[in-house]
């Protein structure tokens, strides 16, 4: 899913500042040939424009969202008091087609059209399904999400007919009963990363073993006590159990302790809880556990509890377990609540789960019971960029300064790839030094 912030904030719906309580979705369709949703962005962010406001378009060329209000802002999308509880998103609608009265249109290129709505369509689902989980929502709920049509005859929108008339007269098999199936099996249950996005899985098998953990951990702390030592293989033993990565548990550790040398950190030794659990404010103690085994058993719950919705296959011994949000973070990269793309996460600081990916990759780059060995050179790969005016940036990041370049359509070489705010897939250097280019609209070839 590509989310581009495109706020409206010279609309006079985003000026008046009024917030709702999100209680459900409404889609819909523009209504008139325009695929561009960048059009409507521009025509729409004026002072002037006091008819109409949406939080988001669906771009029908690529499928790419343009965010246009916060999500708890009050739209103008339905006419109606659904502004007051659905969050409202427009669906952009293929050039090929020509109205001829109310909700008909002709169609002079019926594949285009259908693979233009096909792509608004599922751009769709993906957004709703995040936004379901952001929100609490259940995609199958009465009236959680609705059409603008479902809108009218529940009362809450003004007489529409979209978006089912345009899936209905470009002979394409959606209903809202089809696409509320979609966002639910897009949730699985939980947040779920989209597969264009790039980040090292919470669950599976670790990769480092016992022997590197413990020499990465004497390299960094030769002074580690030797009961810490001895409970390493408890990381991967208990990650196992739950289908966790114990080596991602361990690196975690390893942020979270200082090296165990727990200088400057919430909890101590003794507390058996190495990964600040219960730590939610400045001077909290944090919780404390029997034994090493069940702190590291509490913490590889926990990260189950982030990562996945799958039920534990233990009992339960994490004091906080219940208090997450199951599934909200697949990916360590999404661990940091700054980037996780819900706002939740084990930790506030920002780049939390970037520090823990720099552990894991310095502990897999550990030789057995040797000091970690030379980092690999760069990986070189080539990307079409097929737009004119893809922005180049200092760093990796819209918080980056623009350099007021662009790359112009053509192939490029990446030297390097990082995460960062603007970028669902992350930032790639260019190998010219001109600067960093988001991914997401670049492909790799």
């Amino acid at each position: 899913m590509r989310l581009v912030e495109s706020i409206l904030t010279k609309n006079p719906c985003y000026t008046a500042g009024r917030k709702i309580t999100v209680k459900g979705l409404m889609l819909h369709s523009v209504g008139c040939p325009q695929p561009s949703a960048q059009v409507f962005v521009k025509n729409w962010n004026s002072a002037s424009y006091d008819r109409a406001c949406v939080h988001g378009f669906i771009d029908g060329n690529d499928g790419t969202i343009y965010q246009c209000l916060p999500w708890n802002h009050r739209g103008w999308h339905c006419g109606a008091s659904g502004n007051n509880t659905h969050i409202g998103v427009e669906m952009c609608e293929p050039a090929c087609i020509k109205y001829t009265g109310g909700a008909t249109f002709t169609c002079s290129d019926k594949a285009t059209a259908q693979a233009v709505a096909k792509r608004t369509y599922e751009a769709a689902v993906e957004l709703f399904a995040m936004l379901c989980q952001k929100f609490s929502l259940d995609p199958l709920g009465d009236g959680v999400i609705v059409s603008h049509k479902e809108g009218c005859k529940r009362g809450i929108a003004s007489n529409h007919g979209d978006p089912e008339h345009l899936w209905t007269q470009l002979g394409l098999p959606y209903t809202m009963d089809t696409f509320r199936k979609a966002v639910k099996a897009a949730m699985g249950g939980g947040a779920t990363a989209p597969s264009s996005v790039s980040g090292t899985k919470i669950m599976g098998a670790a990769v480092a073993t016992a022997e590197q953990m413990e020499a990465y951990l004497k390299a960094k702390n030769p002074k580690v006590a030797q009961s810490v030592l001895d409970m390493v293989p408890l990381y991967l033993s208990e990650g196992a159990a739950e289908g966790v990565r114990g080596d991602i548990a361990f690196a975690q550790s390893c942020l979270e302790t200082g090296n165990f040398g727990f200088a400057g950190s919430a909890v101590t030794l003794d507390q058996n809880n190495f990964c600040g659990m219960g730590v939610t404010a400045n001077g909290l103690k944090g919780n404390s556990f029997d034994t090493a085994q069940l702190g590291i058993r509490a913490q590889v719950q926990h990260l189950k509890a982030y990562a996945s919705t799958e039920p534990l296959k233990g009992e339960c011994i994490d004091p906080r377990f219940k208090y997450v949000t199951r599934g909200c973070a697949e990916v360590v990269e999404w661990l940091g609540q700054k980037e996780n793309p819900q706002g939740k996460g084990w930790a506030t600081g920002a780049g939390y789960g970037e520090k823990i990916i720099t552990i894991l990759k310095a502990i897999l780059a550990t030789a057995d019971g040797a000091a970690p060995a030379p980092a690999p050179a760069a990986v070189l790969f080539l990307v079409k960029v097929s737009i004119p005016n893809l922005r180049i940036r200092s760093g990796p990041g819209t918080d980056s300064a623009a350099t007021g370049k662009f790359t112009g359509v053509g192939v490029f070489t990446i030297t390097e790839v990082k995460n960062g705010p603007g970028s669902t897939v992350g930032w790639g250097r260019l190998k010219s030094g001109a600067g960093w280019i988001s991914l997401d609209y670049a492909q790799k070839i």
